[in-house]
């Protein structure tokens, strides 16, 4: 029998009238990294919404490790498309503002956080403030914080998408790195069909809004994903078979979807 840890089960979702999320059925695995990939406004953020208590769902269950989902504490550690740092508190203590929020005290937090500066690409910056920290620091700073919660699943709603393209693959590649060394389980929401690709074990394409699943796609690319020669053949085959479904979708359309760069 194979082990779940987040099993979605035809999950329906409004708002007022006008419906985002139809039938939506998926799974993730332990240790897996899921993408959820589609149009912009299709609803893969309202999805996190249902999953971090924000909205409740209108039809359908959730489960985490086989129980459903219930209250306002969840198993998720959530990274918003924005790093959401606090210009006026130094990096150490953005870091550490999740910790303090579930009642930990400020120097115990850091103690916790400070071990991890170095392997997070941060350390002599614990003093520094937002400002004086590069685009890929921040988001750097901001999944420290996200994860140092120690939940057991990470929700990531396009992380990279404020940055240039340079800074984006490298920050793609770190994360890789960083998922494999830590066994993280990870869904992500994007609309960068080469970002899917290159991250995930599996991707699944959702419709325009009403979001639908179109499609599930199992990325069979080896890890660490070095994309050369037969894998980088493979990783574009990938990715046309994805804009592919995406572009003879109904109600589709080329403004409104990431090609690779």
């Amino acid at each position: 029998m194979t082990v779940l840890r987040l099993e979605l089960d035809h999950i329906t979702c409004r708002y007022d009238e006008t419906p985002v999320l139809s039938d939506i059925s998926l799974t993730v695995k332990p240790g897996e990294f899921v993408s959820i990939l589609g149009p912009s406004g299709s609803g893969k953020s309202t999805l996190f919404k249902l999953l971090t208590g924000a909205r409740k769902p209108d039809g359908g269950s959730m489960r985490f490790d086989g129980h459903m989902l219930a209250g306002t504490i969840r198993p998720f550690a959530f990274m918003p498309q924005r790093d959401a740092l606090m210009p006026w508190r130094r990096i150490v203590d953005n870091t550490t503002l999740g910790l303090e929020v579930k009642g930990m005290h400020r120097a115990e937090a850091r103690r916790r956080v400070l071990p991890l500066f170095s392997e997070f690409g941060l350390d002599g910056f614990e003093q520094h403030y937002p400002a004086e920290l590069s685009g890929g620091m921040r988001q750097r700073a901001a999944l420290l914080r996200t994860v140092v919660q120690d939940k057991p699943m990470l929700l990531l709603d396009e992380p990279f998408g404020a940055l240039d393209a340079l800074t984006r693959a490298g920050m793609q590649r770190w994360l890789e790195e960083m998922w494999s060394q830590h066994d993280w389980t990870a869904m992500l929401v994007t609309h960068d069909v080469r970002e899917a690709v290159y991250l995930s074990d599996r991707i699944y394409i959702f419709s325009s809004r009403p979001a639908r699943v179109i499609r599930e796609i199992t990325v069979d690319l080896p890890r660490p994903r070095i994309l050369d020669g037969a894998a980088r053949a493979r990783a574009t085959e990938i990715e046309a078979d994805i804009l592919n479904t995406l572009f003879n979708a109904p109600n589709a359309t080329r403004t409104n979807l990431e090609e690779p760069r």
